[in-house]
């Protein structure tokens, strides 16, 4: 009888291939979780540190450093992470050398409310919560504060961040009601009385080249209030 020596080592081969994944999965599961990282992207770690991700994590899922890598199950760690209301998304997986890697994006205000109530207003329309570690540097908005009329300063901050000269300036939005809101510039005295926020793109083109020929005309300080409630028009008060 004639022994097909190749179909034996190819056997032999395939056992000891399996063998050895087999032993080094046993190994990997065994292997401890050797340190962790917390990296913050986009803005730096403003409204939430280090720190008090560590805590966050020793609170509601117990230590992870030194831990069997086999007990962690990285989509529990992802939602406790994302359970604090400073993260926006967290990402959080194992390399090969035990390191666990959490990489989070926080939340983003744009508008910050002073009412009853004082909260962030971020970039999704939704309310954050005011930080401890950090204040960000946006638009106060005040008076009568509503649902409604929530949304529409949404919609008036998302205008103004588009545009580079309105971002640097307007520091302020006031609601005298719901759909009349005034518009407050870091360095001018005068108020600008927006209206409600259909045709924005129009009203603020009408006031970009009043301000442009005021600005040209030294005349900028004579205002008192600056208004665009008016079809295709701007309509000024002195003061």
């Amino acid at each position: 009888m004639r022994v097909n020596w190749n179909y034996i080592k190819l056997t032999f081969l395939s056992i000891t291939i399996i063998g050895l994944y087999g032993f080094a999965e046993h190994r990997s599961k065994k292997k401890r979780v050797s340190d962790i990282s917390i990296n913050f992207l986009g803005d730096s770690d403003l409204y939430l540190t280090e720190a008090s991700v560590n805590k966050l994590l020793i609170q509601n899922y117990g230590v992870v450093k030194n831990r069997a890598k086999e007990e962690l199950v990285l989509n529990t760690i992802e939602d406790v992470i994302r359970s604090n209301e400073m993260v926006k998304n967290a990402q959080v997986y194992l390399t090969v050398n035990g390191e666990l890697i959490s990489k989070i994006v926080q939340r983003k205000p744009v508008g910050r409310v002073e009412g009853v109530s004082k909260f962030y207003l971020d970039d999704l329309g939704e309310r954050m919560p005011l930080s401890s570690h950090h204040s960000a540097r946006v638009p106060i908005i005040t008076g009568k504060i509503t649902g409604n009329s929530l949304e529409d300063a949404y919609t008036i901050l998302n205008y103004i961040n588009e545009d580079d000269f309105l971002r640097k300036n307007v520091i302020g939005i006031h609601i005298e009601e719901e759909g009349k809101y005034q518009l407050k510039f870091r360095l001018e005295n005068f108020v600008v009385n927006l209206g409600g926020v259909e045709n924005l793109n129009e009203k603020f083109k009408n006031f970009m080249a009043f301000y442009a020929k005021a600005a040209k005309d030294n005349s900028l300080e004579k205002y008192a209030t600056v208004s665009l409630e008016f079809n295709n028009q701007v309509v000024c008060t002195k003061i």
